[in-house]
């Protein structure tokens, strides 16, 4: 194998312009630096169905979003103690992230797993957004070591430290991988499609009751998981 296939890594800024964001090739290697705020659904409800302010100037600060719950705690004298950076599963907030984007100028949304291909036709393409996800689990601590310092967390006594909205400075924090494109496609997607075409061959003049145990579908794509 040589170097053509090996990913690219990118450094990027937390406030990516749009060029930056349409170089971005699926599969590309993304180190971040700049400020990334976490938010999911508890800071979701309370600014678009409680209509509350969002405490940050957004996007100018940031347009990271990481679906996140840190291990992180807040001191006596107000200083944080942060540990792993965990990602959390993005797909739970799909009914909230059109209408975040819109509100928030969010351009970076991160997180474990991606979103389906629908969300990224209807809400990531139109606000000019891509998805970076994380790699595979046990990256939690080695994501912690691209974060500086917390900068502060907002709204932790009416929502948690868990949901609360923290400010991370991050600097050459990685690595995440671009999942979807400005065009809307995913990695995810187009990777399962390849398997499920090379499954294709492996089955071909087999009967296709034999899988019915596994799903009760003749379409083997259907078994496939993002």
């Amino acid at each position: 194998m040589g170097n053509a296939s090996k990913p690219r890594k990118i450094r990027l800024s937390t406030t990516p312009t749009p060029e930056a964001l349409a170089e971005l090739r699926l599969g590309d290697v993304v180190y971040l630096d700049g400020l990334i705020y976490t938010a999911r659904e508890g800071v979701y409800k309370r600014a678009l169905e409680d209509h509350a302010n969002i405490p940050m100037e957004l996007p100018s600060e940031s347009a990271a979003n990481f679906h996140c719950s840190p291990a992180a705690a807040i001191n006596e004298d107000g200083t944080f103690r942060l540990g792993a950076v965990t990602a959390t599963a993005s797909f739970r907030f799909s009914k909230w992230i059109g209408d975040w984007m819109a509100r928030s100028g969010a351009k970076l949304i991160i997180g474990k797993g991606g979103m389906s291909a629908k969300d990224y036709k209807d809400h990531f393409v139109p606000n000019g957004a891509i998805y970076l996800t994380t790699v595979g689990y046990g990256t939690g601590a080695l994501l912690g070591r691209g974060v500086k310092r917390v900068k502060t967390v907002h709204w932790n006594k009416e929502l948690g430290l868990a949901q609360a909205m923290w400010v991370l400075e991050a600097d050459n924090m990685g690595p995440f991988i671009v999942e979807s494109d400005l065009a809307g496609n995913s990695l995810f997607e187009r990777e399962n499609a390849k398997i499920s075409a090379n499954l294709a061959k492996v089955y071909e003049g087999t009967v296709p009751a034999v899988l019915k145990r596994f799903g009760e579908t003749d379409d083997r794509s259907d078994e496939m998981i993002g």
